[in-house]
Order: structure tokens, then sequence, then C-alpha cells
């Protein structure tokens, strides 16, 4: 039989006794009936006494009439008059105002004919289509005196601007959407052009 030392003991009556309680613990308590004390305990407390139970009728709820064989609501006091009824006079709700008109923006809402009129007060027609031509939109204009608005053959819409192009690449105006127009200026002589339906 080995030899145990004084640690191991100690271990091993530690590891018993907690396995006693575990068990204890798991089965249960041990249920019995009520004992001798706790019975008489039982007996000596006195009931409670009871008192009388009264009822009254409720009063009505407020906008709603009494009935004529009901008195006078609990808590009311004899004497008093009704408050006189409220003389509100209600004010007209007015309609909010109508939004402001929507004026569309992008490169949709330039698509069509315009009435081109340079700083000399010339006009003539200018026409963005929405036919693609390479990266840009196909352009046409008719019967304009200034030759750099009459070489206009694509245009774009590029950070809320117009842009005209001529043959080759060439930007020939910027404009900039306004209202229901469009105004800006001819890029090499800088004057002032307006595109309007």
């Amino acid at each position: 039989m080995p030899r145990l030392n004084l640690p191991t003991i100690a271990v091993l009556c530690l590891a018993a006794s907690l396995g006693a309680c575990a068990s204890q613990r798991l089965d249960g308590p041990r249920t019995r009936g009520p004992g001798p004390g706790a019975q008489a305990a039982l007996d000596t407390v006195p009931a409670l006494p009871s008192g009388a139970v009264t009822s009254a009728p409720l009063a009505p709820p407020p906008g709603v009439a009494a009935s004529p064989d009901a008195g006078p609501p609990v808590g009311a006091q004899a004497g008093l008059a009704p408050p006189p009824p409220s003389n509100v006079i209600a004010e007209p709700v007015l309609a909010p105002p109508p939004p402001p008109p929507v004026v569309a923006s992008g490169r949709s809402a330039v698509v069509g004919t315009w009435d081109a009129k340079d700083a000399t007060g010339a006009s003539c027609k200018v026409t963005l289509s929405s036919a693609p031509a390479l990266d840009l939109y196909k352009a046409s204009a008719a019967g304009c005196p200034n030759k750099d608005l009459a070489r206009v053959s694509a245009w774009d819409f590029r950070d809320g601007e117009v842009y005209l192009y001529q043959a080759g690449g060439t930007v020939a105006a910027r404009l900039r959407q306004g209202g229901g127009a469009l105004d800006g200026a001819l890029t090499k002589s800088g004057a002032s052009l307006a595109l309007v339906r």
C-alpha cells in the first residue's frame, strides 16, 4: 500500500465531505407535513374584522346628461349653477400656399429647339437632340449669322452647364440653366448668348 502524505490526506477528506454535502443538496429537502408547532401557530392567528360595504352611483362622464330620476352627482354642491357655455370662435384654417412651379433641370430638360439670341440682337434656331454622337449629343443650328454658333454640331450637359461644340470638338458656347432659359456666352468672343423657348 502506498504511503500517503499529509496534503494528500487533507485533499481526500475535503473531497469526501464536499461529496456528502452535494448529495444531500441534490436529493432536495425532505418534505414532511407541518409539525405540531406550525399548526398551532396557524390556529392562533385572529380573523380580521370585516366592515360594512357601501355603494353609491357614479357621476356621469363630462358631456353626458344624467338621467332625470338620478339625484345630483356624487360630490355636487347644491345651489351652484352650471358654468356658462364658452363662446369659442374657431379661426378659419388657411390652406398652405401652393408650391412654386417646378422647373425641370438636367440634360432631358434642355432637349429641344431653342431661339438663340446673341449680344447684337441677332437670333436663330438651335436644336439640341437626344440622339448620341460619340460621347456627346447631336445639335444643329439654322439661320445663325454668328459663324461660331452656325457651326454647332454637338452638345453636352456637365455640372449644371450646357456646352455647345463645333465639329472637331471646339467649345462654341457655355450656358447655365436659369428659370426656363439658358444664359451664357460664346467662348471665342465672350459675347453674351441666351437660348429661350
